[in-house]
């Protein structure tokens, strides 16, 4: 096993899928010589030429209309948005062209691409360039929505999501490119699309997180072990499909459950994920499922950063909200009133 970083990892990945792959191409802003603004097409452009990666004009728009004229003419482009928030021109052309194609033609075409998009905050950046997009994606048939939180999952769901028939948005989260990890050999893989894991076991409360979020919530899981309380962490690891299975069965062994996100709260995935296991494990549940999230803002300055994202101690004041709740038991009042 090799350990690497999350940027280094998905590199590797680009780079063998353009090695065993004649087919993948890889374009976007300072994508080439560059690198990339995080480095993460380093050293692409020298290996395979500028034919096979290349930079193009600051026009996301222009970026994904070309990735899908490549992809249904026998291509696998995979494309990068420098910025979450700078996906949004192209979004057009995601909604209305990528995610509706295989079904306006009756599946006689699909689209094997690929739009890799840095997400998140947690990196100091301003407006523009910390958005969590990942709901606007979701909300939109025909995508498939990936979010790697480790540096193993980078690599291998991005070589999924290249060899994948169907388009894939492929979210990283900025704040754990430089975090490391080993790169694990194909038999031990964590598993593919609609695969979620559990990172920790627990008994006593259910956290579901994705993306930038799981490391936050394994932390606020390890601080609840020094109080006895024993959490589960699951890592959704796609968005779309999502994997009923692995949370609900989760969420049916503890009775509680807490779902983490950075984006906002309100409409967001976490909203999506609260009602599915609301509906399905109802008859388990000690306590109603509960949201940590970004507030309901544009993404603020980097000064006030740390307030907006959900971080340990506001994962366990929601934690304690399960475990004693905000209104006296009424049932233990009732027993001592009898």
């Amino acid at each position: 096993m090799t350990t690497m970083t999350m940027a280094q990892a998905l590199n590797a990945a680009l780079r063998d899928a353009l090695r065993e792959d004649e087919r993948v191409l890889v374009f976007g802003e300072d994508v080439g010589p560059l690198g990339g603004v995080f480095r993460v097409t380093d050293g692409l452009t020298k290996e395979f030429g500028e034919d096979r990666c290349f930079d193009t004009p600051l026009a996301e728009a222009g970026i994904v209309g070309l990735a899908v004229g490549m992809a249904m003419g026998g291509f696998r482009p995979a494309v990068e948005m420098q910025f979450d928030a700078f996906a949004y021109p192209a979004f057009e052309q995601i909604a209305s062209h990528v995610a509706k194609l295989r079904n306006r033609t009756r599946g006689r075409l699909s689209l094997p691409m690929v739009i890799r998009i840095p997400y998140a905050g947690g990196i100091g950046g301003v407006e523009h360039h910390c958005d969590s997009s990942e709901a606007y994606y979701a909300h939109t048939p025909g995508l498939k929505v990936v979010t790697p939180a480790t540096p193993d999952d980078a690599y291998w769901l991005l070589r999924d999501a290249i060899a994948d028939p169907d388009p894939v948005v492929f979210m990283e989260p900025k704040r754990l490119y430089w975090s490391k990890g080993e790169i694990t050999p194909a038999d031990r893989r964590a598993g593919g699309f609609g695969q979620a894991v559990v990172r920790r076991a627990g008994r006593d409360a259910t956290l579901v997180a994705y993306g930038p979020s799981v490391p936050v919530a394994l932390q606020a899981a390890e601080s609840a072990a020094q109080d006895g309380i024993s959490l589960e962490v699951v890592d959704l690891r796609t968005i779309v499909p999502f994997d009923d299975e692995t949370v609900v069965a989760s969420v049916r062994k503890t009775g509680r459950c807490v779902v983490v996100q950075e984006a906002q709260g309100f409409a967001g995935v976490g909203a999506e994920i609260a009602a599915r296991v609301q509906e399905r494990c109802f008859h388990s549940l000690a306590a109603p499922v509960l949201r940590v999230a970004g507030f309901d803002i544009p993404y603020p300055p980097p000064i006030l950063e740390h307030a907006h994202l959900p971080d340990v101690d506001r994962i366990l004041d929601t934690v304690d909200r399960l475990q004693f709740g905000d209104e006296p038991d009424l049932l233990h009042l009732a027993r001592e009133v009898s």
